[in-house]
C-alpha cells in the first residue's frame, strides 16, 4: 500500500478507501490509484484485513449433495446474492451424513466466515449455539433445525404432495403408492404426511403396502414400485418423493405392462420432453437460495430478528403422467 501511495501521490488513507471501496475519493485521484494498483501488482491482504476488522465477507453452504440437480438452482442463487453484498462463497457436501454436516459447518466456522447457510442432514444443531452466539449469522435451509432456534426458509412439502395426490384422485385413482427417501428427513415426513391428508380427506384408504421409505437408490426404488405394481391389487398410480425417486419410477413404467399414473416432488431436467411428460410438483430451489441468504445478510447487517419459519409456495405442473386413468 505505501508503494502504491507513493506511486499515485497519496496518502495511505486514500489507498484504503480505494481498496475497500469507500466514500470520500475523487474520481480522478481514485484513478489514479488504480492504475498504480495495476501497474504495481498490488493484491489486498485479505488475512491481514481479517485480523483487522474480524470479518472475512465470505459465506458458508453446506449441501446435502452438490451432484444433485435440486441443488445447482439453488447453490447458484445463494452465490449471487452473496456476490451482491461483496461476499464470497464456499461451499460442501454432506453427503446427508449428519456427523460430516458437523465436521463442515465447524470448519467453515473455523475459517470464520461472516455467516452460514445450512441443508441440515443431522436432527440437532446445538453444536451450533457457541458459534452464532460468537456472531456467525446461521440459516437453514428446505429443512429446519433440530433443538436450536434458529431461521429456516422452507417449500411446502406437506401442501404440495397433498395437491399432488389430489391430482390424482381427482384423475379416479383410488389405490396410490408413496416411494419416499429416508423417514427421519423432515420433508420426507412432510410429504407423506400430505399423502395421507389427501387419502383421508377423499375418505381413501392407505394399505401399509402402499407405502416405501427407505434410499433413493435405484434398485432399491426400482424393488418397491415392482411391489406395489404387482399383487391381487395392485396401485394405479405413484406419487414420488423426489425427483431422484421419479427418474427410477420412469424407468420402471417404462417398462410395465399397463399404463401406471405418476406424480412426482420436485421437477427435473427434460420431464417435460418425456412421453408422456412427468407431471411434478414443483419447488423453487432458487428462491429458497435467494430468501435465505437475504435473510442472512439482514442479519450481518445488524437486524435484530426473531428466528422465523418462512416456506414458499409449490406448484403443480401436469404434463400428462399424472393425468393416466385407472386401468382398473
Amino acid at each position: 500500500m505505501k508503494d502504491v501511495a507513493s506511486q499515485a501521490g497519496v496518502g495511505l488513507k486514500t489507498v484504503s478507501r480505494v481498496v475497500n471501496g469507500e466514500p470520500g475519493v475523487t474520481p480522478e485521484t481514485e484513478r489514479r490509484v488504480q492504475e498504480a494498483i495495476e501497474a504495481l501488482g498490488f493484491r489486498r491482504n485479505d488475512s491481514a484485513r481479517v485480523l483487522r476488522k474480524g470479518r472475512t465477507a465470505t459465506v458458508g453452504l453446506v449441501l446435502e449433495d452438490l451432484a444433485d440437480p435440486f441443488y445447482g438452482p439453488l447453490n447458484r442463487a445463494v452465490e449471487e446474492v452473496a456476490r451482491a453484498h461483496g461476499a464470497l462463497l464456499i461451499n460442501g457436501s454432506s453427503a446427508e451424513d449428519p456427523d460430516r454436516e458437523r465436521e463442515l459447518a465447524l470448519a467453515l466456522c473455523a475459517r470464520r466466515v461472516d455467516g452460514l447457510i445450512v441443508i441440515p442432514a443431522g436432527d440437532d444443531h446445538r453444536y451450533l449455539e457457541p458459534e452464532m452466539r460468537a456472531g456467525v449469522s446461521t440459516v437453514f435451509v428446505d429443512r429446519p433445525a433440530g433443538r436450536i432456534e434458529a431461521d429456516v426458509v422452507l417449500s411446502d412439502s406437506f401442501g404440495g404432495a397433498r395437491d399432488g395426490v389430489a391430482h390424482l384422485i381427482a384423475g379416479g385413482h383410488r389405490r396410490i403408492g408413496f416411494i419416499g427417501d429416508q423417514p427421519r428427513i423432515h420433508t420426507v415426513a412432510e410429504r407423506l404426511r400430505g399423502y395421507r391428508a389427501a387419502m383421508a380427506d377423499a375418505g381413501l384408504p392407505v394399505a401399509e403396502s402402499w407405502i416405501s421409505l427407505g434410499s433413493t437408490g435405484p434398485e432399491r426404488v426400482a424393488a418397491a414400485a415392482g411391489a406395489m405394481l404387482t399383487g391381487p391389487e395392485p396401485v394405479t398410480a405413484v406419487f414420488a418423493g423426489n425427483n431422484r425417486v421419479t427418474v427410477t419410477v420412469v424407468r420402471v413404467l417404462a417398462a410395465h405392462a399397463r399404463p401406471v399414473a405418476l406424480v412426482g416432488f420436485d421437477d427435473f431436467e427434460l420431464a417435460d420432453l418425456l412421453r408422456p411428460g412427468v407431471t411434478v410438483v414443483a419447488q423453487d430451489p432458487a428462491a429458497l437460495g435467494r430468501v435465505a441468504t437475504d435473510r442472512l445478510f439482514q442479519r450481518l447487517a445488524g437486524a435484530d430478528l426473531t428466528p422465523s419459519r418462512i416456506e414458499l409456495p409449490t406448484r403443480l405442473i401436469p404434463r400428462g403422467s399424472g393425468e393416466i386413468p385407472p386401468a382398473n
